[in-house]
């Protein structure tokens, strides 16, 4: 079983139920997929939010290893997201010598605002955490606690794990940046980390397409046949 864990925010529900069925439609192994709910995780996370927090999953991706029981792998990705391969292909790449692994984006921000008016924020391993594999029994320290009181460049720029070799790398078609990375015929996983085609201002964007064809067939029901 393919552990899939996707952050959740009421603003953007309709990107998390595409990227799910994204994910199902073109899985060749079973899936099970898990919402980061707020509503859900009263008693595990209970940190005031932030002003530059952006998303009600900001931090709450801290807790897929706890989740998980701090057993075998699962897979960490922000909602804003488009799955157009197999998720088995992600899950072959676990690497056991490695306790997370990322896309290694070099990526530095330009505008200073992003979706629905939220803040941009510029740090080191920028949007690295937007897809992680987690391997669960070397990320203890991930507890609630922890994830409660940690501030976010401790959490997002991994210091937590105290060594960034354990940070292995994922090939960057599993984290493509929409607006920021050159159009590639081969991206696996897209991310419209500036606002998706769902938002009104970014229905134009690159892969708009791909999410609106998406969310057709999701909603799709074969007619019933007339007696």
């Amino acid at each position: 079983m393919i552990h899939v864990f996707i952050g959740y925010d009421p603003r953007e529900a309709v990107a998390y139920s595409v990227l799910a069925y994204s994910i199902q439609a073109r899985a060749s192994q079973p899936v099970a997929i898990t919402p980061l709910m707020l509503s859900q995780l009263r008693g595990m996370l209970e940190r005031e939010r932030h002003p530059l927090q952006s998303t009600d999953f900001s931090f709450s991706r801290f807790l897929t290893p706890y989740l998980s029981g701090y057993a075998g792998w699962s897979v960490f990705m922000d909602c804003d997201m488009l799955m157009l391969d197999d998720v088995a292909n992600l899950w072959t790449l676990r690497d056991d010598r490695c306790a997370v692994m990322v896309v290694k984006h070099n990526h530095v921000p330009r505008e200073t605002v992003k979706f629905l008016g939220e803040p941009q924020s510029k740090y080191e391993k920028k949007n690295w955490s937007s897809v992680m594999l987690f391997n669960n029994a070397r990320c203890r320290t991930l507890t609630p606690e922890y994830v409660n009181r940690a501030t976010g460049l401790e959490l997002h720029q991994f210091k937590w794990l105290g060594n960034d070799d354990l940070i292995g790398a994922l090939p960057d078609r599993w984290n493509h940046l929409v607006g920021y990375n050159a159009p590639r015929r081969d991206a696996a996983l897209v991310h419209y980390t500036l606002g998706g085609p769902y938002f009104e201002d970014y229905r134009d964007c690159e892969y708009a397409k791909e999410w609106f064809a998406e969310r057709d067939a999701m909603l799709r029901t074969a007619a019933r046949p007339r007696s």
